[in-house]
């Protein structure tokens, strides 16, 4: 990952600069809490408590983990939100935060002024999978058999409404093709029926389907990424295949409640922009299938401000009723 960028660390000295020694030496006193509103065991889960063994030596206080789950993580928010902004509650968001703000008709929250917002954590490319047999190679191949097959491809999605789902709704209007999404009650139900092959393709993160790549039961199709898959570097993007920039990928992050003080996130981002150039958390990050991906509490809010707006354009052409 680049090294931090003179305006990051420009920010962070700004921050520093105004909150006073004695407070500077004073947090954190004790153990910070890290909510996110997913499974326990699950690929945030994993993530999350990656990011927060990391952070807990930099910062020499434990910070513990602690899932949420419910109502698409929009429990787990809205605790958030109502924290103390004092640095002891944190959370831990994934890409589905701007989903929820697009789908859900209201909140017991306002997706970003309700909180302060850390910066970036990791990117989450997607993978799209046929199986072996299929005669769909590449990317091309499916666009070119979704334009001239009566019937739509079937393609498996984790859930009504879910990044996946949107993803393929905002390819098949920018491509001019006919795919029908098919939701199950999560990925492994999609996997099971493409592997029986009533379905054409599935989406999902590369965690989920690695294994079965490269053991040959799947074969990768393309990447939704803005750049090639680096263990797959053979499979294309969806850009290559005559979509110029683009890109759809998920992420993780880190914010807080609204009205967390300066210098308090100023460490925070300064932490984990560190903590993401360590080779060892490049490694283990890249295992799980992410990408470390740092930057500045700003760049952080302005893509989940970009993603609302695309996902909220992308319900609104596809006529998907909200919640």
């Amino acid at each position: 990952m680049a090294a931090l960028s003179r305006r990051t660390v420009l920010a962070g000295l700004a921050a520093t600069a105004v909150w006073p020694r004695h407070a500077q030496a004073a947090w954190p006193e004790r153990n910070i809490t890290l909510i996110h509103g997913l499974a326990p065991g699950g690929g945030v889960d994993v993530s999350a408590r990656l990011i927060a063994e990391g952070l807990s030596k930099r910062l020499g206080q434990q910070v513990v983990v602690e899932p949420r789950p419910g109502a698409a993580g929009t429990l787990a928010a809205a605790q958030i939100a109502r924290a103390t902004p004092d640095g002891y509650t944190l959370g831990f968001i994934p890409g589905s935060h701007s989903v929820t703000a697009a789908t859900y008709k209201s909140l017991p929250y306002h997706p970003l002024d309700d909180f302060t917002i850390v910066g970036q954590a990791l990117d989450v490319p997607f993978l799209v999978v046929t199986y072996a047999e299929h005669s769909i190679r590449n990317m091309a191949d499916l666009l070119k058999l979704a334009k001239t097959r009566v019937e739509p491809l079937l393609c498996g999605v984790p859930g009504q409404g879910t990044s996946q789902h949107l993803l393929v709704e905002h390819l098949s209007r920018l491509a001019g093709v006919k795919i029908q999404p098919v939701a199950f009650r999560g990925g492994n139900l999609a996997l099971n029926e493409l592997l029986g092959k009533r379905l054409d393709f599935l989406v999902d993160p590369p965690v989920a389907l690695i294994g079965q790549i490269k053991s040959g039961v799947l074969h990768a199709i393309g990447t939704t990424g803005g750049t090639r898959y680096a263990p797959l570097p053979g499979v294309g993007t969806i850009a290559d295949a005559g979509f110029p920039g683009f890109s759809v990928t998920s992420w993780m992050g880190l914010v807080g409640p609204a009205k967390l003080p300066a210098p308090i996130t100023a460490r925070l981002n300064s932490e984990i922009n560190a903590l993401l150039t360590e080779p060892a958390m490049i490694e283990r990050i890249q295992a799980l299938g992410s990408e470390p991906k740092g930057g500045t509490p700003d760049d952080f809010k302005a893509l989940i401000a970009r993603d609302i707006a695309r996902w909220t354009k992308v319900i609104a052409d596809a006529g998907i009723e909200r919640i």
